[in-house]
């Protein structure tokens, strides 16, 4: 398993050793581990802008300008599965934690112990996420899972996923991106793949979707859809 970790700290020696114990669990877990490392809130929020795919981030507290804290709060807007493990010397932070769902609250001077237990936790729930599938959107790198996708609409050289929030529009194939996906998704014409999850009804022209999008079934395509809806739900 290969995942992308953050660490943000406005201490360098506390961002160095953090690092050196993040690899070394990594290791120890046989996990393919990328880590990036932040001297601010500001830094890493000026590199989320366009890269935003991470699973697990460590924030300090107490930092400068703008609070781990704060800075949970603003990722939590856009992402609600990245675990988040925040590091304090006060205790009285503990409550805010709660309102952007962080995972765990570890106290300096970082106990190597309670620090590998608590990411061998994040490991696991990581684990536990449905598939996902990573894209390149203006710019920017993002994380999608497959359960917020409804469907996939293919243009002439780009592709445009379609979410309840909102629409992403990248340059690859339709085939190509149906590859990257599981069984769960159907192509029900040479450019539509829908998620069989979002389907609520099956005529022999048309798919409707449970937001109410309709799209059109190709000819001879009824009974397969059919078919793969029934097995998948």
């Amino acid at each position: 398993m290969a995942i992308r970790i953050a660490i943000c700290d406005d201490d360098e020696k506390q961002l160095q050793a953090l690092n050196a114990l993040l690899s070394n669990w990594a290791r120890s877990q046989g996990v393919a581990a990328r880590v990036l490392l932040f001297p601010s809130a500001e830094a890493f929020l000026f590199a989320y802008e366009e890269d935003s795919a991470y699973d697990i981030l460590v924030l300090d507290v107490e930092m400068k300008e703008i609070s781990g804290i704060e800075l949970a709060r603003r990722v939590r807007k856009e992402d609600g599965r990245v675990e988040i493990l925040f590091i304090t010397s006060h205790f009285e932070f503990i409550s805010e934690g709660y309102e952007v769902d962080a995972l765990h609250y570890l106290t300096k001077p970082v106990a190597r112990d309670k620090l590998y237990a608590v990411l061998s936790r994040a490991l696991d729930r990581l684990c536990a996420e449905p598939p996902s599938v990573i894209i390149s959107c203006e710019g920017k790198t993002v994380k999608l899972h497959e359960p917020d996708i409804l469907y996939v609409e293919a243009f002439l050289h780009y592709i445009s996923i379609h979410t309840p929030e909102q629409e992403y529009r990248i340059k690859e194939s339709i085939s190509s991106f149906e590859k990257r996906l599981t069984d769960d998704f159907f192509r029900i014409h040479r450019s539509y793949l829908v998620s069989l999850k979002k389907v609520i009804r099956i005529t022999h022209r048309e798919v409707a979707l449970e937001d109410g999008t309709l799209l059109p079934l190709a000819r001879g395509k009824y009974d397969a859809v059919n078919r793969a809806f029934i097995e998948r739900n």
